[in-house]
């Protein structure tokens, strides 16, 4: 799809030499999956996520995350109105197609809880009513490193509701001179044209599923994971779910470079993002990317 070549280099633009990065985000966005973007303050998540907002023309909501944030804020609450006698529901922020969770790990874990179960429903529940969440419905969460004071930190099992975790980090050189010269960052917003349409975006969420994987790449993909729940040097190995998040991303990352077909170059690309916050690690051991070099491609 041309039209996703042209998101990231929209978006390439907008945040210099994260070019592998803002790639995985967007093959997050093409998974249908949910993206966590781990790093300090004032490295350009919410520029990203604003990007990405702007490029897919998608509605968008910004939910600062704080220790008093409730549940109601981000899911919305009934009103009574003396006009009709009765209640009615106002939606909260989550009715939208592209939310920014910024700072999740600051909210307390019930308002966590608040957010990644409507991430895992794509519905959510009030009073015995079932509403159904836009379509499409992508979640970025940031969160601070959990070292700093006032963080609540994720459980296993909810970092398992984010297909992907990536990291900005600090730009280089060359990147951070453009962003002092004015020629990227959240500045330079305002220039980001759509490319895509949320109609658009559905469609190649289709077209992933229809990226053919080959028995040589599926066993590649299980050898890899068995290769995890073998291992020493983590408490427990990748689940089933994450099984099927390596086989999506990859096709996401296959489609992203206009193939119809997965090799194992695409499971390479994606495996850290898509793995290494699955994956709790025993200490000093083989990292996820090392314990990826280790695996036989062939059979």
């Amino acid at each position: 799809m041309n039209e996703l070549h042209q998101c990231v280099h929209g978006l390439n633009d907008l945040i210099k030499g994260k070019g592998h990065e803002v790639r995985l985000a967007v093959c997050c966005l093409l998974s249908g999956g949910h993206l966590l973007v781990e790093d300090l303050p004032g490295m350009g998540k919410t520029t990203l996520a604003h990007g990405l907002a702007r490029v897919m023309g998608l509605d968008y909501q910004r939910i600062q995350f704080t220790s008093d944030l409730l549940p109601a804020d981000i899911i919305g609450v009934s009103v009574y109105e003396k006009q009709t006698g009765s209640f009615r529901f106002h939606k909260g922020p989550v009715f939208s197609q592209l939310i920014l969770a910024d700072e999740i790990n600051r909210a307390s874990p019930r308002t966590q809880s608040a957010l990644l179960e409507a991430m895992e429903e794509r519905q959510v529940t009030v009073e015995g009513q079932t509403l159904t969440l836009p379509s499409p419905f992508f979640v970025i969460a940031t969160q601070n490193p959990t070292a700093q004071e006032g963080t609540f930190a994720l459980p296993e099992s909810q970092l398992d509701r984010f297909l992907m975790r990536i990291q900005l980090g600090y730009p280089d050189k060359e990147s951070e001179l453009s962003l002092l010269k004015g020629e990227a960052g959240r500045s330079r917003l305002h220039e980001c044209q759509q490319v895509l349409s949320p109609s658009t975006l559905k469609s190649g969420q289709l077209q992933v599923e229809a990226v053919h994987a080959s028995d040589h790449f599926l066993k590649y993909l299980l050898r890899v994971v068995t290769a995890t729940r073998l291992s020493s040097d983590f408490v427990t190995g990748l689940s089933p779910r994450a099984s099927l998040s390596l086989l999506q991303a990859s096709k996401a990352w296959a489609l992203l470079h206009d193939r119809d077909y997965v090799i194992p170059e695409d499971l390479q690309a994606v495996f850290t993002a898509v793995a290494e916050h699955r994956l709790l690690s025993r200490g000093a051991g083989l990292s996820a990317k090392e314990l990826l070099a280790t695996v036989d491609v062939t059979d």
